[in-house]
Protein backbone atom coordinates (compact mmCIF):
# COMPACT_ATOMS: atom_id res chain seq x y z
CA UNK A 1 0.00 0.00 0.00
CA UNK A 2 1.18 3.52 -0.77
CA UNK A 3 2.56 5.32 2.30
CA UNK A 4 2.19 9.02 3.07
CA UNK A 5 3.41 11.18 5.94
CA UNK A 6 0.65 12.09 8.39
CA UNK A 7 1.34 15.81 8.64
CA UNK A 8 3.35 17.05 11.60
CA UNK A 9 3.20 13.69 13.37
CA UNK A 10 6.03 12.63 11.04
CA UNK A 11 4.53 9.13 10.95
CA UNK A 12 4.29 7.22 7.70
CA UNK A 13 0.92 5.51 7.28
CA UNK A 14 -0.87 3.56 4.59
CA UNK A 15 -3.11 5.86 2.57
CA UNK A 16 -6.20 3.78 3.37
CA UNK A 17 -6.77 3.47 7.10
CA UNK A 18 -9.67 2.12 9.12
CA UNK A 19 -12.33 4.16 10.88
CA UNK A 20 -13.35 2.26 14.02
CA UNK A 21 -16.69 3.92 14.79
CA UNK A 22 -18.51 0.86 13.45
CA UNK A 23 -16.60 -1.36 15.89
CA UNK A 24 -17.97 0.58 18.84
CA UNK A 25 -21.60 1.54 18.22
CA UNK A 26 -24.16 3.42 16.15
CA UNK A 27 -23.98 1.21 13.04
CA UNK A 28 -25.86 -1.82 14.26
CA UNK A 29 -24.41 -4.64 16.36
CA UNK A 30 -20.85 -5.79 15.65
CA UNK A 31 -19.53 -8.55 17.90
CA UNK A 32 -16.02 -8.39 19.31
CA UNK A 33 -15.08 -11.44 17.24
CA UNK A 34 -16.29 -9.68 14.08
CA UNK A 35 -14.46 -6.52 15.10
CA UNK A 36 -11.21 -8.39 15.63
CA UNK A 37 -11.55 -10.23 12.34
CA UNK A 38 -12.13 -6.89 10.61
CA UNK A 39 -9.00 -5.42 12.20
CA UNK A 40 -6.96 -8.48 11.20
CA UNK A 41 -8.15 -8.28 7.60
CA UNK A 42 -7.40 -4.58 7.41
CA UNK A 43 -3.84 -4.97 8.69
CA UNK A 44 -3.19 -7.93 6.41
CA UNK A 45 -4.28 -5.70 3.50
CA UNK A 46 -1.76 -3.01 4.42
CA UNK A 47 -3.73 -0.74 6.77
CA UNK A 48 -1.47 0.83 9.40
CA UNK A 49 -3.64 3.70 10.68
CA UNK A 50 -6.75 3.26 12.85
CA UNK A 51 -9.01 6.11 13.93
CA UNK A 52 -11.24 5.73 16.98
CA UNK A 53 -12.76 7.95 19.70
CA UNK A 54 -13.50 7.76 23.40
CA UNK A 55 -17.25 7.97 22.79
CA UNK A 56 -17.55 5.18 20.21
CA UNK A 57 -19.54 2.68 22.24
CA UNK A 58 -18.55 4.59 25.41
CA UNK A 59 -14.99 3.31 25.07
CA UNK A 60 -15.77 -0.07 23.49
CA UNK A 61 -14.06 0.80 20.22
CA UNK A 62 -10.90 1.98 22.01
CA UNK A 63 -10.85 -1.16 24.15
CA UNK A 64 -11.19 -3.49 21.15
CA UNK A 65 -8.49 -1.60 19.27
CA UNK A 66 -6.32 -1.62 22.39
CA UNK A 67 -6.46 -5.38 22.74
CA UNK A 68 -5.55 -5.72 19.07
CA UNK A 69 -2.76 -3.16 19.44
CA UNK A 70 -0.93 -5.34 21.95
CA UNK A 71 -0.25 -7.81 19.16
CA UNK A 72 0.34 -5.14 16.49
CA UNK A 73 2.34 -2.42 18.27
CA UNK A 74 3.56 -0.82 15.03
CA UNK A 75 0.12 0.54 14.16
CA UNK A 76 -0.62 4.25 14.45
CA UNK A 77 -3.82 4.81 16.43
CA UNK A 78 -5.60 8.14 16.60
CA UNK A 79 -8.36 8.79 19.09
CA UNK A 80 -10.57 11.77 19.89
CA UNK A 81 -11.78 13.57 22.98
CA UNK A 82 -14.36 16.13 24.00
CA UNK A 83 -17.76 14.61 23.32
CA UNK A 84 -18.21 13.10 26.77
CA UNK A 85 -19.52 16.36 28.23
CA UNK A 86 -21.92 19.15 27.32
CA UNK A 87 -20.67 20.91 24.21
CA UNK A 88 -19.75 24.28 25.68
CA UNK A 89 -16.29 25.87 25.40
CA UNK A 90 -15.92 26.00 29.20
CA UNK A 91 -15.54 22.21 29.28
CA UNK A 92 -12.43 22.27 27.09
CA UNK A 93 -9.94 22.70 29.95
CA UNK A 94 -6.79 20.94 31.14
CA UNK A 95 -8.40 18.96 33.97
CA UNK A 96 -10.87 17.40 31.55
CA UNK A 97 -8.17 16.82 28.94
CA UNK A 98 -6.05 14.90 31.45
CA UNK A 99 -9.03 12.83 32.61
CA UNK A 100 -10.08 12.01 29.05
CA UNK A 101 -6.50 11.17 28.08
CA UNK A 102 -6.07 8.90 31.09
CA UNK A 103 -9.23 7.02 30.16
CA UNK A 104 -8.14 6.63 26.54
CA UNK A 105 -4.64 5.53 27.55
CA UNK A 106 -6.18 2.86 29.77
CA UNK A 107 -8.61 1.74 27.07
CA UNK A 108 -5.85 1.52 24.46
CA UNK A 109 -3.24 0.12 26.84
CA UNK A 110 -0.57 2.70 26.03
CA UNK A 111 1.43 5.26 27.99
CA UNK A 112 1.49 7.81 25.18
CA UNK A 113 -1.35 8.30 22.72
CA UNK A 114 -0.10 8.58 19.11
CA UNK A 115 -2.55 11.29 18.09
CA UNK A 116 -5.41 12.89 20.02
CA UNK A 117 -7.97 14.98 18.16
CA UNK A 118 -10.48 17.43 19.56
CA UNK A 119 -13.76 15.80 18.54
CA UNK A 120 -15.70 18.44 16.60
CA UNK A 121 -15.76 20.92 19.49
CA UNK A 122 -17.79 24.14 19.61
CA UNK A 123 -16.46 26.64 17.09
CA UNK A 124 -15.06 29.11 19.69
CA UNK A 125 -12.68 26.39 20.95
CA UNK A 126 -10.58 26.71 17.80
CA UNK A 127 -9.78 30.33 18.70
CA UNK A 128 -8.83 29.64 22.31
CA UNK A 129 -5.12 30.03 23.05
CA UNK A 130 -5.64 28.33 26.41
CA UNK A 131 -6.93 25.16 24.72
CA UNK A 132 -3.91 24.84 22.48
CA UNK A 133 -1.51 25.75 25.30
CA UNK A 134 -3.03 22.86 27.25
CA UNK A 135 -2.55 20.50 24.31
CA UNK A 136 1.08 21.59 24.04
CA UNK A 137 1.48 20.78 27.74
CA UNK A 138 0.07 17.28 27.21
CA UNK A 139 2.70 16.71 24.52
CA UNK A 140 5.42 17.96 26.87
CA UNK A 141 4.12 15.56 29.55
CA UNK A 142 4.30 12.71 26.99
CA UNK A 143 0.64 11.85 27.54
CA UNK A 144 0.20 12.42 23.82
CA UNK A 145 2.71 12.39 20.98
CA UNK A 146 0.75 14.81 18.80
CA UNK A 147 -2.61 16.51 18.58
CA UNK A 148 -5.06 17.46 15.88
CA UNK A 149 -8.67 18.42 15.38
CA UNK A 150 -11.71 16.82 13.86
CA UNK A 151 -13.89 19.53 12.35
CA UNK A 152 -17.34 20.04 10.90
CA UNK A 153 -16.68 23.08 8.73
CA UNK A 154 -14.04 24.35 6.33
CA UNK A 155 -13.67 27.54 8.36
CA UNK A 156 -12.92 25.55 11.52
CA UNK A 157 -10.29 23.61 9.60
CA UNK A 158 -8.63 26.77 8.37
CA UNK A 159 -8.54 28.25 11.88
CA UNK A 160 -6.91 25.06 13.19
CA UNK A 161 -4.38 24.79 10.36
CA UNK A 162 -3.13 28.28 11.24
CA UNK A 163 -1.99 27.00 14.63
CA UNK A 164 1.58 25.65 14.41
CA UNK A 165 1.05 22.79 16.87
CA UNK A 166 -1.85 21.20 15.01
CA UNK A 167 -0.45 18.06 13.39
CA UNK A 168 -3.56 17.02 11.48
CA UNK A 169 -7.09 18.01 10.56
CA UNK A 170 -9.85 15.47 10.09
CA UNK A 171 -12.65 16.60 7.81
CA UNK A 172 -15.50 15.12 5.80
CA UNK A 173 -14.24 14.76 2.25
CA UNK A 174 -15.90 12.70 -0.45
CA UNK A 175 -17.56 13.07 -3.85
CA UNK A 176 -20.52 14.69 -2.04
CA UNK A 177 -18.31 17.13 -0.09
CA UNK A 178 -16.05 19.10 -2.42
CA UNK A 179 -15.76 22.33 -0.45
CA UNK A 180 -12.48 21.32 1.31
CA UNK A 181 -10.79 21.25 -2.10
CA UNK A 182 -11.14 25.02 -2.42
CA UNK A 183 -9.11 26.27 0.56
CA UNK A 184 -8.62 23.60 3.23
CA UNK A 185 -6.41 21.18 1.31
CA UNK A 186 -4.19 23.91 -0.18
CA UNK A 187 -3.78 25.48 3.28
CA UNK A 188 -2.89 22.11 4.80
CA UNK A 189 -0.27 21.47 2.13
CA UNK A 190 1.26 24.90 2.71
CA UNK A 191 1.38 24.40 6.49
CA UNK A 192 2.53 20.76 6.44
CA UNK A 193 -0.64 19.74 8.26
CA UNK A 194 -1.99 16.24 7.69
CA UNK A 195 -5.49 15.71 6.31
CA UNK A 196 -7.55 12.73 7.48
CA UNK A 197 -10.54 12.27 5.17
CA UNK A 198 -13.50 10.93 7.08
CA UNK A 199 -17.00 9.79 6.02
CA UNK A 200 -15.45 8.90 2.65
CA UNK A 201 -18.40 6.82 1.51
CA UNK A 202 -21.09 9.21 2.79
CA UNK A 203 -22.29 6.69 5.40
CA UNK A 204 -22.45 4.00 2.74
CA UNK A 205 -24.32 5.97 0.09
CA UNK A 206 -21.22 5.95 -2.10
CA UNK A 207 -20.91 2.19 -1.80
CA UNK A 208 -23.60 1.88 -4.47
CA UNK A 209 -25.34 -0.84 -2.45
CA UNK A 210 -28.42 1.12 -1.39
CA UNK A 211 -31.70 1.92 -3.10
CA UNK A 212 -35.08 3.40 -2.15
CA UNK A 213 -36.05 0.20 -0.33
CA UNK A 214 -32.97 0.13 1.94
CA UNK A 215 -33.70 0.44 5.66
CA UNK A 216 -31.41 0.62 8.69
CA UNK A 217 -31.85 -0.62 12.25
CA UNK A 218 -33.11 1.60 15.06
CA UNK A 219 -29.62 1.63 16.65
CA UNK A 220 -28.04 2.87 13.41
CA UNK A 221 -27.38 6.61 13.10
CA UNK A 222 -28.62 6.41 9.50
CA UNK A 223 -32.05 5.93 11.08
CA UNK A 224 -31.98 8.07 14.21
CA UNK A 225 -29.81 10.96 13.03
CA UNK A 226 -31.04 11.41 9.49
CA UNK A 227 -32.21 14.93 10.31
CA UNK A 228 -29.55 15.76 12.91
CA UNK A 229 -31.56 14.65 15.92
CA UNK A 230 -28.51 13.42 17.89
CA UNK A 231 -25.46 15.15 16.38
CA UNK A 232 -24.47 17.17 13.34
CA UNK A 233 -26.52 15.93 10.39
CA UNK A 234 -23.45 16.28 8.19
CA UNK A 235 -22.09 13.10 9.78
CA UNK A 236 -25.01 11.09 8.36
CA UNK A 237 -24.97 10.67 4.56
CA UNK A 238 -22.68 13.75 4.55
CA UNK A 239 -25.81 15.85 5.08
CA UNK A 240 -27.23 14.86 1.71
CA UNK A 241 -30.89 13.93 1.32
CA UNK A 242 -31.02 10.14 0.86
CA UNK A 243 -33.02 10.21 -2.37
CA UNK A 244 -30.73 12.85 -3.88
CA UNK A 245 -27.71 10.80 -2.90
CA UNK A 246 -29.11 7.74 -4.63
CA UNK A 247 -29.64 9.71 -7.84
CA UNK A 248 -26.11 11.08 -7.67
CA UNK A 249 -24.67 7.59 -7.24
CA UNK A 250 -26.59 6.40 -10.31
CA UNK A 251 -25.02 9.21 -12.33
CA UNK A 252 -21.56 8.39 -11.01
CA UNK A 253 -21.85 4.66 -11.68
CA UNK A 254 -20.75 4.84 -15.37
CA UNK A 255 -17.49 6.46 -14.23
CA UNK A 256 -16.39 3.44 -12.17
CA UNK A 257 -13.37 1.70 -13.77
CA UNK A 258 -13.82 -1.86 -15.01
CA UNK A 259 -13.25 -4.38 -12.24
CA UNK A 260 -13.69 -1.83 -9.45
CA UNK A 261 -16.61 -1.23 -7.11
CA UNK A 262 -18.37 2.08 -6.55
CA UNK A 263 -16.83 2.24 -3.06
CA UNK A 264 -13.31 1.71 -4.41
CA UNK A 265 -13.90 4.39 -7.03
CA UNK A 266 -15.09 6.80 -4.31
CA UNK A 267 -11.99 6.11 -2.21
CA UNK A 268 -9.67 6.48 -5.21
CA UNK A 269 -11.24 9.87 -5.92
CA UNK A 270 -10.27 11.02 -2.43
CA UNK A 271 -6.73 9.67 -2.71
CA UNK A 272 -6.28 11.65 -5.93
CA UNK A 273 -6.81 14.95 -4.09
CA UNK A 274 -3.52 16.69 -3.31
CA UNK A 275 -3.03 17.13 0.41
CA UNK A 276 -4.88 14.02 1.64
CA UNK A 277 -2.73 11.99 4.05
CA UNK A 278 -5.08 9.10 4.77
CA UNK A 279 -8.71 8.17 4.18
CA UNK A 280 -10.55 6.28 6.93
CA UNK A 281 -13.48 4.21 5.63
CA UNK A 282 -15.22 2.14 8.26
CA UNK A 283 -15.85 -1.57 7.94
CA UNK A 284 -18.14 -3.99 9.72
CA UNK A 285 -16.57 -7.19 8.43
CA UNK A 286 -13.31 -8.48 6.90
CA UNK A 287 -14.66 -8.40 3.34
CA UNK A 288 -15.36 -4.67 3.55
CA UNK A 289 -11.94 -3.98 5.09
CA UNK A 290 -10.14 -5.86 2.32
CA UNK A 291 -12.20 -4.25 -0.43
CA UNK A 292 -11.54 -0.77 0.93
CA UNK A 293 -7.80 -1.35 1.10
CA UNK A 294 -7.82 -2.59 -2.50
CA UNK A 295 -8.78 0.91 -3.68
CA UNK A 296 -5.07 1.76 -3.57
CA UNK A 297 -4.56 -0.64 -6.46
CA UNK A 298 -6.64 1.48 -8.83
CA UNK A 299 -4.87 3.83 -11.20
CA UNK A 300 -5.35 7.55 -10.54
CA UNK A 301 -8.57 8.73 -12.12
CA UNK A 302 -8.32 10.65 -15.41
CA UNK A 303 -9.07 14.36 -15.52
CA UNK A 304 -12.31 13.87 -17.42
CA UNK A 305 -13.56 11.61 -14.63
CA UNK A 306 -12.67 14.16 -11.98
CA UNK A 307 -14.56 16.81 -13.95
CA UNK A 308 -17.58 14.52 -14.26
CA UNK A 309 -17.65 14.03 -10.49
CA UNK A 310 -17.61 17.81 -10.07
CA UNK A 311 -20.46 18.17 -12.56
CA UNK A 312 -22.67 15.75 -10.61
CA UNK A 313 -21.81 17.59 -7.40
CA UNK A 314 -22.60 20.99 -8.89
CA UNK A 315 -25.97 19.90 -10.22
CA UNK A 316 -27.32 17.73 -7.40
CA UNK A 317 -25.30 18.09 -4.22
CA UNK A 318 -23.90 21.61 -4.04
CA UNK A 319 -27.28 23.28 -3.35
CA UNK A 320 -27.80 21.07 -0.29
CA UNK A 321 -24.39 21.11 1.39
CA UNK A 322 -21.84 23.55 0.05
CA UNK A 323 -22.73 26.59 2.13
CA UNK A 324 -23.51 24.62 5.29
CA UNK A 325 -20.11 23.16 6.11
Amino acid sequence: MEQRTLGKTGRRVGVVGLGAWQLGADWGEVSEAEARATLEAAVEAGVSFIDTADVYGDGRSEQIVGRFLREHPDLTVATKMGRRVAQVPANYVMDNFRAWNDRSRANLGVDTLDLVQLHCPPTPVYSSDAVFDALDTLVAEKRIAAYGVSVETAEEALTAIARPGVASVQIILNAFRLKPLERVLPAAVAAGTGVIARVPLASGLLSGRYDESTTFGPDDHRTYNRHGESFDVGETFSGVDFATGLEAVRRLAPLVPAGATMAQFALRWILDQRGVSVVIPGARNPEQARANAAATGLDPLPEETLRAVSDVYDELIRPQVHDRW
